[in-house]
This record gives structure tokens, C-alpha cells and sequence, in this order.
């Protein structure tokens, strides 16, 4: 059997796959064309069926189970969108589903997966260590194990999306995608560029990894999967630490690139997608629009940006946001030591209202620091409009005797 999937299989998978998966819009972006000077669309795999593209492996993978399989039951590791895929699947198919998550996991996400009647065990500091105890659970009771993307099944489902795009925008050139372990990338690239060419089209496909967790350029040097040390990540979809084997075969020869994205160009990218698409999406999900936002795309024609998911603990969004402004040059703490006499406070409120700033939070203290008995620290958390306002709020304050030190995010 071919590495790569043929059309008719993707085809297939998706008639199968009608019944479980809804097919999400796909919508321009006027923002993000202006930002990459190519038109610019969404497609809104956040508004899938548990929030993730994921449902569609998943589904795909235990649809495909013998009765005998089904029987003994499904068992998974995941952070949360595989967990959620498989646990509605095998809710629809009457299949019992074990599914092991890591201590962390959001809550948001736990509970969803509880809800569609999965059998939950929180054990581990990482989604490794989940995938090892359920291997093991897997070899001790006979259920067979779901692999979040390491199994053709698997990503001939994820594929379907790839089939999707294409009907969706049948002239896009670039699709961009985020990298994990390679299921999802690996699919869309086989079923998008066999459903173009069959169009008479070309189209290029661009992998997205987080920085902290690029274990893809490194294996397509390498000419193998590579383990890497992963870094904490926001985009916790994605932080995996190699890629799997069999989505490798195919990324090697099917994807055109893989760029890098920063914790702060997610953010960013985050940040935006709310206030100009009204749009939630999930740190994982936001990484090929982080990539257009951070120059790592260009000169790419029709370009497409999937946002895969959109489950993110409302926590997790507050600190997002805020550190999204942070890196966009909106928003900016700053500390300022001061002579203990009174008015200074108010002083320094009435330059940073000249300078057309907003001030969100003061902290004013006299202890510790290394403070003399006549200082005081003023610290100031202040919205701006972006990076030159910002710069002007400071050299106003400079301009008149303070001196500003920017806290670091």
C-alpha cells in the first residue's frame, strides 16, 4: 500500500464521514490580506464538531474497527481534541472509550470529553506520559489504541479536510497549516494537492510549528522522525516532541515548507482574530495566521490559513490577550521610582492622560527594592495604541524628570 493516500480513499473517508462532521465556512479576512498583500481566507475548523478538526481522524479511525475491536473497547491519550474526537465517536458507535489526559489539561476540555462519556484517567505531567500509560493500559485489557496521528486511518480522516479547502476555494495557491505530529498536515497535503491536480492546479502547502516545539524542520533535515526536547508552548495542540512516522512519509515529500512561530506571535495572532474576525480560536489553532503576522509567508497568492481549533480554557484567554497586547505594543507595565512627597502619584496619572494613555492598574509601595527612606516605586500598567504611542508615553514622562523602566511581559 502507498505512503500516500489516493483521492478515492480521501473521497470515501468523507462520504463516510458526513453523518459526523459538519462541513465549516470558510471565510476572507480583510485584515490579514492588507497585512500579506495576497488575499487572505479562514477556514473555520474552530466551528467543528467539538471544536477541533480532530473529530474527523478520530471517527474515520473507529469507523473502521471490526466488531471484535469494537468489542474490546478504544482507549487514547490527548491534551484534549483528540480526546474529545474520540469520545464522540465511539459515543456514537456504542464503543466504550478510555481515554488518559495529562494533569494540566483544561478544564474546559476534560469536562467535554467526560461529557461525551468517556471514561477519564488524569495521570502525568505530559501528553508522553499519557500516551504511555494508555499504551500500557492498551496492552494489559485488549483495547485497541487511538493514536492521536500516528496511523493511516487517521490521517486520511484529518484529510477530508484537505478536500474541503478545495471546494471551499478551488483557486487558493497556499494553504498553511499547523504541525503537531503530522496528521493533520500530512492529510490536507495529500487530499488538497490531489483534488488541485486533478483540477489542472498546483497549490503549495506550508507547515506552521510552535518555536518551542519544531521537531519538523529537524526531522525533514534529518530524513526521519527526530526527538526533540520540547520548551513550554501557549500552543499546547501542538507540542509534541517527534513527529510521527507515518504523516512523515508523506510530509517529506508533500509539504513545501515549515516556518517557526513564537509564543508572542501566537498571541498575536490570537488578538487578532478576535478583534478583526470575531473569532475564538485556540492557540494551535491561530499558528498559520501567526505565521502570516510574523513576515514567515509571502509572495504566496490566494492564501489560505486554517484555524484548526478553537478549544481554549477562558483562563488561558485572559492571558493570552493580555500578552497579546503586551507583544502588540498596546499594553505595557512600567516602574517609576519616585521622591515620597505627596502629588507625585497624581502627577504621573496626568502626563500619561496627556500623552493620550489609559492607565488599567497602579501598584505603589515604599517597601523593599532597594528603596531609601524618601523613595517610592510607582508601578503602572498602561493601554496604548501600539509601539509609537507606546514610545510616546515614555518620552513624555522622560521629558519630564521620571524615569520609566519597562517591565517585561
Amino acid at each position: 500500500m502507498s505512503a500516500v493516500p489516493s483521492l478515492a480513499e480521501f473521497e470515501d473517508a468523507a462520504r463516510g464521514l458526513e453523518r459526523v462532521i459538519s462541513h465549516t465556512p470558510t471565510l476572507p479576512s480583510r485584515a490579514l490580506s492588507d497585512i500579506l498583500g495576497e488575499p487572505v481566507v479562514l477556514k473555520m475548523e474552530n466551528l467543528q464538531r467539538t471544536g477541533s478538526f480532530k473529530i474527523r481522524g478520530a471517527a474515520y479511525r473507529l469507523s473502521r474497527l471490526t466488531a471484535e475491536e469494537r468489542a474490546r473497547g478504544v482507549v487514547a491519550a490527548s491534551a484534549g481534541n483528540h480526546a474529545q474526537g474520540v469520545a464522540l465517536a465511539a459515543q456514537a458507535l456504542g464503543i466504550p472509550a478510555t481515554i488518559f489526559m495529562p494533569l494540566g489539561v483544561p478544564v474546559p476540555k476534560l469536562l467535554a470529553t467526560r461529557g461525551y462519556g468517556a471514561e477519564v484517567v488524569l495521570d502525568g505531567e505530559t501528553v508522553a506520559t499519557s500516551l504511555r500509560l494508555a499504551a500500557e493500559f492498551a496492552e494489559r485489557t485488549g483495547a485497541v489504541m487511538i493514536h492521536p496521528f500516528d496511523h493511516r486511518d487517521v490521517v486520511v480522516g484529518q484529510g477530508t479536510l484537505g478536500l474541503e479547502l478545495i471546494a471551499d476555494a478551488p483557486d487558493v495557491d497556499t494553504i498553511l497549516v499547523g504541525i503537531g505530529g503530522g496528521g493533520l498536515i500530512a492529510g490536507v497535503a495529500a487530499a488538497a494537492k490531489a483534488a488541485a491536480a486533478q483540477a489542472g492546479r498546483t497549490i503549495r502547502v506550508i507547515g506552521v510549528q510552535a518555536e518551542n516545539a519544531a521537531a519538523m524542520p529537524l526531522s525533514l533535515e534529518a530524513g526521519h522522525p527526530v526527538e526533540i526536547v520540547t520548551q513550554p508552548t501557549i500552543a499546547d495542540g501542538i507540542l509534541v516532541a517527534k513527529p510521527g512516522a507515518v504523516p512523515f512519509e508523506i510530509i517529506k515529500d508533500l509539504v513545501d515548507e515549515v516556518v517557526t512561530v513564537t509564543d508572542d506571535d501566537i498571541a498575536r495572532a490570537i488578538l487578532i482574530l478576535l478583534e478583526q474576525a470575531k473569532v475564538v480560536v485556540e492557540p494551535a489553532g491561530a499558528v498559520g495566521v501567526a505565521a502570516i503576522l510574523a513576515g514567515k509567508v509571502s509572495g504566496t497568492g490566494k492564501t489560505m490559513a486554517v484555524l484548526s481549533g478553537g478549544n481554549i480554557d477562558p483562563l488561558l484567554l485572559q492571558r493570552v490577550v493580555s500578552h497579546g497586547l503586551a507583544a502588540s505594543g498596546r499594553y505595557l507595565t512600567i516602574r517609576i521610582p519616585l521622591p515620597d512627597r505627596p502629588g507625585q502619584l497624581a502627577r504621573v496619572s496626568e502626563l500619561v492622560s496627556q500623552a493620550g494613555a489609559n492607565v488599567m492598574e497602579v501598584m505603589h509601595t515604599r517597601h523593599g527594592q532597594g528603596l531609601q527612606i524618601s523613595e517610592v516605586i510607582l508601578q503602572m500598567s498602561i493601554e496604548t495604541r501600539g509601539a509609537e504611542h507606546t514610545e510616546l508615553t515614555l518620552d513624555t514622562l522622560r521629558q519630564a524628570g521620571y524615569d520609566p523602566v519597562v517591565v517585561p511581559d
